[in-house]
């Protein structure tokens, strides 16, 4: 299971009602958090969300929307007498800002900041997924990341098992953890009682960008991608200068992707009623929403 925080949906600047980009994945205990922008701690605070110890940062691009929010969450963590390390992912420029950060405000936590530089590929591993990152297309350098989760065992077959002379117990569960065992001097293999491997889930953000093939190609059947959606397609010219996507294009992109959800954020501070939006992307692809402050999904696999 996934649970998916929205803590901060707008673009450039904050409204009454979004504050700017940062969205939390919370996944067997850890929290991993992407983008910081302006007053993400407060969002947490009114999320009712601490800081736990396994947290892991990733920020897309180094715009200030997306990144200002950081400074206070590092100093609020040392505040804290927090002592686990902290790995934050970037592009580059992520270490360079950090240490300004410290120099400027003579900041100096007792916990370690280990910076990471990113680039395209596999850039962490967790208990049971990885993170990748990927280049899209913005006006800095910024790169998208998608949470992959591991392979699951496939399902196991007890009418099977008995068929083969397994006796229900300690076998049974030797063999779904993927152990062979001798009954009767004859050797049952997990794929003999095992169904085929099932996927596990899969999460893409975009961060910001104009609509580009890398997003495509790594959202391919993903369960959740969500999108830049800047503007409306009355602003196409618009987004297309600025390197950002209308609500329609990213709609166009998880159709090719063939995701099972999309949600639209980073939402211009013009649109108040976000229905227009939400109207042009399921004239492309209907299981569309428009992401709100405190919106929450919950991401379960399927049997």
């Amino acid at each position: 299971m996934i649970r998916v925080l929205f803590l901060g949906t707008s673009s450039s600047t904050p409204t009454k009602n979004r504050s700017l980009p940062c969205i939390m994945l919370l996944r067997d205990g850890e929290q991993l958090v992407f983008d910081c922008g302006e007053g993400c701690q407060r969002q947490m605070v009114k999320a009712g969300i601490g800081l736990r110890k396994n947290l892991k940062i990733f920020i897309t691009h180094m715009h200030a929307d997306h990144v200002l929010g950081l400074a206070g969450m590092l100093m609020t963590m040392s505040l804290m007498g927090r002592q686990d390390p902290l790995d934050v992912f970037g592009p580059p420029g992520i270490a360079r800002f950090v240490e300004c950060l410290m120099e400027v405000f003579g900041f100096n936590p007792d916990y370690e900041v280990n910076l990471h530089q990113v680039s395209s590929g596999v850039i962490c591993r967790g208990r049971g997924y990885r993170i990748e990152a990927f280049e899209v297309n913005h006006s800095v350098p910024s790169y998208g990341y998608a949470l992959v989760e591991d392979d699951r065992p496939g399902k196991f077959d007890p009418k099977k098992a008995l068929e083969l002379g397994v006796p229900r117990g300690p076998l049974w569960k030797a063999l779904q953890r993927g152990e062979a065992v001798n009954v009767g001097g004859r050797v049952v293999r997990p794929e003999d009682v095992m169904g085929p491997p099932r996927r596990g889930l899969k999460v893409v953000y975009t961060g910001d960008t104009a609509p580009t093939r890398s997003v495509i190609e790594v959202a391919r059947g993903a369960d959740l991608l969500i999108h830049d959606a800047t503007f409306d397609d009355s602003l196409e010219e618009l987004a297309r200068e600025e390197l950002h996507s209308t609500a329609r294009q990213a709609a166009q992109v998880a159709l090719e992707a063939g995701v099972k959800l999309l949600v639209l954020t980073h939402i211009s501070p013009r649109y108040e009623d976000t229905s227009q939006l939400l109207a042009q992307a399921r004239s492309v692809f209907s299981n569309s929403l428009v992401a709100e402050d405190f919106m929450e999904l919950t991401l379960r696999w399927e049997d």
